[in-house]
């Protein structure tokens, strides 16, 4: 007994034929299997290593972010003075909002160099987020030098938090590394601070608050109204008005999921369209050449 085909299956057959060029092997074919695959594997492993991978986005505003410091910046300084004692060394804090500290001492250490010849200073204070300065000098030393010696090395000076962060590349302790050694012994040294409020945000969402500056400095020799040299190391510092904000960010995954989708549809689209241009050539040339034998 003989089937009939019901009448109107072919109307909604849509690959009724399949072309000759999906159906029959080919070595070009085969190669160009081998390379779509090997691209696809190349492009799905650098979007998944940019997936995986932390991006650092940054932005700038006007705002100070750390509003709950009370209005302060924590210092930290960290310097050598190899040819001044460490009796004669001292650290003063003005600014202007009235404060004027002379000898300030708490949170801070002063390490004899050089079989006491010297002294390295280290100390940890906080500032008003006003215009100031701060400055290493022999101003509270209780008999002044008759020529005191300030070249000196500055191992690092940073504000607020230290931020552990290698992605990051900013000047947080621009300063450290400074080398006056071969300066004037009674010159006085002026370093010009701009200070950046710089805020970190992690993937949690966790803020980390620092700051960056950037530093001029001048060198000159001081006297005072007696006509006695007095030098000193000053730091002289403003605040900036545009806070920095690192924000840390990690693709979504339906952006690499698309994208991964979009390589793959596209890879073999190409792939495709490129072997039926080739499959349609050699058969021409088939033709062409079994014309020429007849």
């Amino acid at each position: 007994m003989v089937q009939k085909e019901r009448p109107g299956r072919e109307r909604f057959d849509i690959y009724r034929k399949v072309p000759k060029d999906l159906t029959q092997p080919t070595y070009t074919g085969a190669i160009i299997s081998v390379c779509c695959c090997l691209f696809i594997l190349f492009l799905f492993l650098s979007e998944l290593t940019g997936f995986i991978t932390t991006e650092i986005v940054n932005e700038l505003y006007v705002d100070d972010p750390d509003k709950d410091s009370g209005g302060k910046i924590d210092v930290s300084l960290n310097i050598s003075l190899p040819n001044l004692h460490c009796e004669l060394v001292g650290l003063d804090i003005q600014d202007e909002m009235g404060r004027h500290e002379v000898g300030h001492i708490d949170n801070s250490m002063k390490i004899p160099l050089n079989n006491g010849v010297g002294c390295r200073f280290e100390g940890q204070f906080s500032i008003n987020k006003v215009p100031g300065n701060f400055h290493v000098s022999t101003h509270s030393a209780t008999a002044q030098p008759q020529n005191p010696d300030m070249t000196h090395i500055i191992h690092k000076l940073s504000f607020g938090d230290t931020l552990q962060v290698h992605n990051v590349h900013g000047a947080f302790n621009a300063l450290g590394g400074a080398d006056r050694l071969t300066s004037n012994p009674l010159a006085s040294h002026d370093y010009i601070l701009k200070i950046v409020p710089t805020v970190y945000e992690d993937k949690s969402g966790k803020q980390q608050f620092s700051y960056q500056y950037t530093v001029a400095n001048k060198e000159y020799v001081a006297y005072s109204h007696t006509g006695r040299i007095i030098p000193a190391i000053w730091f002289r510092y403003d605040l900036s008005p545009i806070t920095v904000k690192y924000t840390e960010r990690r693709q979504p995954l339906y952006r690499f999921i698309t994208t991964i989708c979009a390589i793959i549809g596209g890879t073999f689209t190409v792939a495709g369209i490129l072997d039926s241009c080739i499959f349609t050539a050699s058969e021409a040339w088939k033709k062409i050449q079994l014309g020429k034998m007849h």
